[in-house]
């Protein structure tokens, strides 16, 4: 994946028509468009096609599974055009070994820890250790939440530099993209306030603006509170 803007749409629209538009009005702008299962089941998984001939696509399936299933939703991913599948770190390393094999030339990249207040319950305490375990198994990135940059930044003193960070929850969430990129992320993931926009266009300018004040690539500071 490209790291021009740095900013991901997430575009979680449900009907195929809107989609397309958003799509196309910026995906010049976008490092990548990441889509997740409302899109796919309301319009079948020709949208990964489709989407494909605008920008790169990131299956975000956040698949959960035994290792033979992880094979065969990847493979599936993939065959239609996504440049990456997002996969949960929680199933093991059967699981992720699973994924990262069945990738193939497509990048796997692993959740850590979600975006909304429950992820603080359960998989924020095992955020590093599964971060450690997939980094082990091949995962090119990880999903560490916007939301809590001190996260972030636990999350990248864990796989060093030469992974990929995405940060969800920037926007309607309340997370800032400047904020995610300095505390370590590469790509800061925006979904409603781009695509539920009256004019997606500008709102994706806004969010790379802020991305702009952010230290340059591949520098990052710690986060803390």
């Amino acid at each position: 994946m490209r790291k021009d803007s740095r900013l991901v749409l997430a575009l979680d629209e449900t009907d195929g028509a809107k989609a397309m538009a958003v799509a196309e009005k910026v995906g010049d702008l976008v490092d990548a468009i990441k889509i997740n299962w409302p899109l796919v089941l309301s319009e079948g998984p020709r949208m990964i096609t489709r989407l494909a001939e605008t920008s790169e696509v990131i299956c975000d399936f956040k698949v959960a599974d035994i290792p033979n299933t992880v094979r065969l939703i990847v493979e599936n991913a993939v065959s239609r055009g996504a440049s990456a599948v997002i996969v949960h770190a929680f199933t093991g390393d059967d699981s992720l070994r699973a994924a990262v094999e069945a990738a193939g030339g497509a990048e796997i990249y692993a959740v850590t820890e979600m975006s909304h207040p429950g992820a603080r319950m359960f998989t924020a305490i095992h955020a590093e250790e599964m971060a450690r375990m997939a980094s082990e198994c091949g995962a090119a990135g990880f999903i560490a939440p916007a939301t809590r940059p001190e996260r972030i930044s636990a999350i990248r003193s864990v796989v060093g530099p030469g992974k990929k960070i995405l940060s969800p929850g920037v926007g309607a969430q309340g997370g800032k993209a400047s904020d995610a990129i300095r505390a370590g992320a590469d790509y800061a993931i925006v979904g409603r306030a781009i695509y539920g926009s009256d004019d997606p266009r500008a709102s994706a300018r806004s969010f790379l603006d802020d991305i702009k004040t952010a230290n340059r690539a591949g520098q990052y500071r710690p986060y803390t509170v």
